[in-house]
């Protein structure tokens, strides 16, 4: 057994060496022949291309496959990359977005804070609100305006449009407002056009209720209701809402500022009505004024 592997390895190895010797010549003859720059060889040579390129198309099929799968690949890694660009980009688009939307109700607001029409003798100082500590119980929001710029309790605050609160705690830069839908919260009001007075009275829901209206049948759902000014409070002419009516018939103010996004808020300097120092002159002026005829100046009264 030894000796058949040792004449098998005699044979096989010179039988190697033959065939690398006739590759080497072969590949050299392609060479040589591919080299030379001669008509009948270029001929040859074309003969040759023509032959076997043909037939070659089955062995070059997984090659071009191959380099079309490699190209598809890099190309689909491309476009994911794209994608997740893109994708980067929307989200920074949709922060964008949200950030001019809220910009924009921003800007509508404070542009309905200075379209708002008051009395020219009432000045106000504009806040924005910094908590809302709302509760099933008590109801109220905190300003970032105080006694430092002079801020009084009793105050009447309001949105762009209609009115919100009162003033019911001051420091020394924050503030505290009450709102109309609190249940301690009472403002005197006039119904129009019938000009049935009334009291809103807070009840902690969206549509606080109307009080101690004198005649409920001249009041109509959809009647402006402004304040009245009664008692000194708030001013006059400030607009709650509208008449509405519940379920139960029961009459409410639907109210006109938007309580669900209070954001800024305008502190109304009402220092409440004058006093009458003299009432007798006051008296005698009006008399005057109706007859035509100036009465006489009454003499001072002595001091008891």
């Amino acid at each position: 057994m030894a000796r058949d592997r040792s004449q098998s390895s005699d044979y096989t190895g010179p039988l190697r060496r033959l065939l690398l010797a006739v590759l080497a010549l072969v590949l050299a003859g392609i060479f040589v022949l591919w080299r030379i720059d001669s008509p009948r060889v270029e001929r040859f040579r074309a003969q040759i291309t023509d032959q076997l390129v043909p037939n070659l198309d089955w062995a070059m099929a997984p090659v071009t496959g191959t380099i079309n799968l490699l190209r598809d690949f890099q190309s689909y890694q491309r476009l994911s990359e794209q994608n997740q660009e893109l994708r980067s980009e929307l989200r920074r688009m949709q922060t964008w977005k949200e950030a001019a939307l809220q910009l924009e109700q921003e800007n509508a607001r404070l542009l309905d804070l200075n379209n708002v029409r008051l009395d020219p003798r009432l000045t106000y100082v504009t806040g924005v609100v910094m908590a809302d500590s709302g509760s099933p119980y008590r109801q109220s929001v905190l300003l970032n305006v105080g006694a430092r710029d002079g801020l009084i309790e009793g105050w009447a605050t309001m949105d762009g449009i209609g009115l919100v609160g009162r003033i019911s705690g001051v420091g020394e830069n924050t503030a505290r407002v009450i709102l109309l839908t609190d249940a301690s919260s009472r403002i005197p009001a006039i119904i129009q056009p019938s000009g049935q007075r009334a009291i809103v009275a807070g009840d902690n829901s969206a549509a606080p209720p109307i009080d101690f209206l004198e005649n409920p049948d001249l009041v109509r759902p959809g009647d402006r209701i402004i304040s009245s000014g009664d008692g000194g409070v708030f001013p006059e002419g400030l607009l709650i809402g509208q008449i509405a009516a519940d379920p139960g018939g029961r009459l409410r103010v639907r109210l006109a500022a938007d309580f669900e996004r209070l954001e800024f808020l305008r502190v109304l300097r009402h220092h409440g009505t004058e006093s009458v120092a003299d009432q007798p002159a006051v008296i005698r002026d009006r008399i005057g004024a109706v007859t035509g005829t100036p009465l006489p100046d009454l003499p001072p009264r002595a001091a008891d």
